[in-house]
């Protein structure tokens, strides 16, 4: 990633009209191979780096070494300072694929894992590769963990908290003799503890491979699925094959549903979008595609409904009613919450343009205040140069779009370096109007690195609306979060009752402080700030 980091700095020094400037960065090195998967932001606005490494005899010092891949994770603090680093190993190589940060301030881990019971694993090995799924806190401590899968191959994609503070992990099986194709989407359901509720496989007739889950606003869940199968004919209403949505399972305890695909594709590879309820029960699919090779990559609620991102290959065919430029072409879908098309569009950034992330920005509703409306979506990615120079490879840009789909600028951070074995793997964007880019950089093959940078752009800042204090959860029952809105380099906190008494204080460098309201009892305090700039604000806060 050392490209991205001096292409940010190059940008800044040289397009003062976009300004951005590189806040830190961080190198997180290792003697071989890493693979980074995410970043996590979490609630008071630190991060949680996830991928795979092979650890090194120097860290491994407590009997967990391993040969193969383990789970790899590393927290930073809201300056980049590393809070701690963790391994989940198993006796085999093991995957680390998804993370979440969870509503109490931990997280689950979602990896495909190769390995027996063994190390940190606990459980046996369902046969082949299965899901392995872990929860922790915020220190890294393990809460409880499992093992999904069946006799087939069962990997992990994506893992979300719904609203009854339960699970839904989304991955792939293959060959399944309960599935329909070479690879089917598998859902599963956990409620908070890790105690399985459910499974759903759903594909057609070929290859069905799940690329991004989100949740929904009524506790339910959308699934993205780059799909290259067919339909399942007779499948009628999409009920199952036995007309009852369900199937005895010989590996759980729990009913597996089989939902077969109702709809068939109109090219190569196309957007296969399901809506799943909050009990896991499919309420709608959409398929959506041109004749040739359209990959949807990630997904995003706006207010209205749902955008659908991806790369296409496809000329203006079947029910795709943009076209292509040139290479590979964003092509973005808006639906209303019915599944309903509102929208598609197309943009080209020249080459094969691949898209990493997607964040909607919301404003105030003029009319009702407690109303937020989508103000525009932020999309980030990286441009692939398919057969040039090597000069035009890995160039990474931000796209903004209002409601509509309609672009509203587009810039790049375009550097010097231009090594192949460089490559972004994630980006996101901070409440603060910060963005954090996380990739791997290696001077050779083999021995790729982690970088993390926090970037500030002032054209994205911007688009954010602040407040000057804001307080969550509020109403609290344990901790609360207080976030700070404007610049500051240290800030007192300060906690009153609603008589005037001060009960607690506190100095920060942080947006985000974490605060002990456990100790008081039910009603209303005050918390103020007062920072070195002089700038001042209050607040309610609430007690349960």
């Amino acid at each position: 990633m050392k490209k991205l980091y001096m292409g940010a700095y190059f940008l800044c020094t040289i397009l003062s009209v976009s300004a951005q400037e590189v806040l830190w960065q961080k190198d997180i090195k290792s003697t071989t191979q890493d693979f980074l998967s995410q970043v996590t932001p979490t609630v008071d606005l630190q991060y949680l780096i996830t991928g795979s490494s092979i650890q090194s005899k120097k860290i491994s010092t407590d009997n967990k070494q391993n040969n193969g891949y383990d789970f790899h994770l590393v927290k930073l603090n809201q300056q980049g300072e590393e809070v701690w680093e963790k391994y989940f190993a198993g006796k085999n190589h093991d995957y680390l694929s998804a993370s979440l940060s969870t509503q109490d301030g931990g997280f689950v881990l979602a990896g495909t894992t190769f390995s027996g019971k063994g190390l940190d694993k606990k459980e046996d090995s369902k046969g082949g590769s299965d899901i392995w799924l872990i929860r922790i806190n915020e220190f890294g401590d393990e809460l409880w963990q499992k093992t999904i899968g069946s006799t087939s191959d069962e990997e992990a994609r994506s893992v979300i908290q719904t609203t009854d503070l339960g699970f839904f992990v989304a991955g792939n099986v293959q060959n399944s003799p309960q599935g329909y194709g070479s690879k089917d989407v598998l859902i599963v359901k956990l409620d908070k503890n890790g105690k399985e509720l459910s499974q759903l496989i759903l594909g057609g007739k070929g290859l069905d491979e799940v690329e991004k889950m989100i949740p929904t606003k009524d506790g339910g869940v959308l699934l993205g699925v780059y799909s290259r199968s067919s339909e399942i004919r007779g499948s009628g209403s999409g009920l199952s094959d036995s007309g009852a949505n369900s199937v005895t399972s010989t590996t759980t305890s729990n009913p597996v549903s089989r939902y077969p695909k109702s709809t068939n594709n109109y090219g190569e590879g196309d957007y296969w979008i399901i809506k799943l309820n909050k009990d896991g029960k499919v309420e709608w699919e959409k398929n959506y595609g041109g004749t040739g090779d359209d990959h949807l990559r990630t997904l995003a609620m706006t207010t209205s409904g749902f955008i659908i991102g991806g790369e296409s290959r496809s000329e203006r065919s079947g029910n795709k009613t943009v076209g292509i430029e040139e290479g590979t072409d964003l092509w973005l879908i808006s639906l209303n919450e019915r599944g309903e098309e509102i929208w598609q569009k197309s943009y080209n950034f020249k080459n094969r343009d691949v898209l990493m992330g997607m964040h909607v920005i919301l404003k105030k509703d003029e009319r009702e205040k407690n109303k937020d409306l989508t103000k525009g979506v932020l999309l980030g990615g990286y441009t692939q140069a398919e057969g040039r120079i090597e000069a035009d490879d890995e160039t990474f840009w931000m796209l903004y779009i209002d409601e509509n789909g309609n672009e509203q600028w587009r810039k790049h951070v375009k550097g010097e370096s231009r090594k192949r074995e460089e490559r972004l793997s994630d980006i996101k964007l901070n409440r603060d109007g910060s963005i954090i880019l996380a990739g791997t950089s290696a001077e050779e093959l083999g021995k790729e690195n982690w970088k993390i940078i926090k970037l500030g752009d002032q054209q994205v800042d911007l688009l954010i609306e602040k407040q000057d204090i804001k307080i969550y959860p509020n109403p609290v029952s344990d901790y609360a979060y207080v976030e700070i809105g404007f610049d500051f380099k240290e800030a007192d906190i300060t906690m009153y009752d609603m008589s005037g008494r001060q009960l607690q204080s506190l100095k920060t460098k942080n947006k985000v402080t974490k605060i002990n309201t456990q100790p008081l009892i039910q009603g209303a305090y005050l918390i103020t700030i007062k920072t070195d700039t002089n700038k001042t604000a209050n607040a309610k806060l609430i007690k349960k």
